[in-house]
């Protein structure tokens, strides 16, 4: 689940950003409103933690415009302005929640667990495909009855393909929905997560590569040539006709390329 979090005092942002990442989000950051606006254009957010009183402006009008034009992320304000018609204002101005500082880092983290899963209302906190087993409420993942012990990074991986099961979820979409802006979109991230997920998960193997593609949760059997590992015959030694390996001018066995 990816999160923003806009406030301008760089300390106060460092403990909110760690603390959220810890708690298993995404987690992109701002220190004013310009900024957070154009992550906004090219971003999805499950919930935005915005302070209202920004380097350029107070935030509440730039919400307000916000939300003429139709966006709807939830919002968060974490803001001093803590006086009864300040919460009000901030309410009735677009914000879905108001939580004054001074505050309780856990108590942040579940007011925007729950906007986060409100805002993605189509999905239930608890996902279940084969024997696999997603409890989002209590960050608990199972197979066959087992407790398995996932990385934050794993379970947002598996919450991702758990949600379209059965489609094929590409690295991209993987990236955009289970990393930050701070990750490096070159590197081989997503497939170190989803290598490790699998070992975890054991056999029979429900995450599956699409060549090409992407990753898809799918039933074992299910599984066409298309999805399926390449077999081993692919990736080492070439056949011949007769399934004896060939050999190269030199003698040595010829390999695929």
């Amino acid at each position: 689940m990816r999160i923003l979090v806009v406030e301008d005092e760089p300390d106060l942002r460092a403990v909110v950003v760690a603390g959220l990442r810890a708690a298993g989000f995404s987690v992109d950051e701002a220190a004013d409103w310009a900024a957070a606006d154009e992550l906004c254009d090219v971003n999805t957010y499950l919930c935005v933690v915005l302070d209202r009183v920004l380097p350029d402006g107070d935030a509440l009008e730039r919400l307000q415009e916000r939300r003429r034009r139709g966006w709807a992320a939830p919002v968060l304000f974490l803001t001093a302005l803590d006086s009864l018609d300040d919460r009000i204002a901030g309410l009735e101005g677009g914000a879905d929640d108001y939580l004054p500082k001074p505050f309780a880092l856990p108590e942040l983290v579940l007011r925007v667990r729950s906007l986060a899963r409100r805002a993605d209302h189509r999905l239930p906190v608890f996902l279940r495909f084969a024997d696999l087993e997603l409890d989002l409420a209590r960050h608990e993942v199972r197979r066959a009855g087992v407790l398995l012990s996932l990385t934050p990074k794993e379970r947002a991986v598996l919450h991702a393909l758990l949600a379209r099961a059965d489609q094929v979820v590409t690295k991209g979409e993987l990236f955009d929905q289970c990393w930050d802006e701070m990750a490096e979109p070159s590197s081989n991230v997503v497939e170190a997560v989803v290598a490790g997920l699998r070992r975890k998960l054991g056999p029979p193997p429900l995450v599956h590569t699409v060549w090409g593609r992407g990753f898809r949760l799918g039933h074992p059997a299910a599984t066409g040539p298309a999805v399926a590992d390449p077999p081993r015959a692919t990736r080492g030694r070439a056949r011949g006709a007769d399934g004896s390996a060939r050999t190269g001018s030199n003698g040595r066995p010829g390999t695929t390329r």
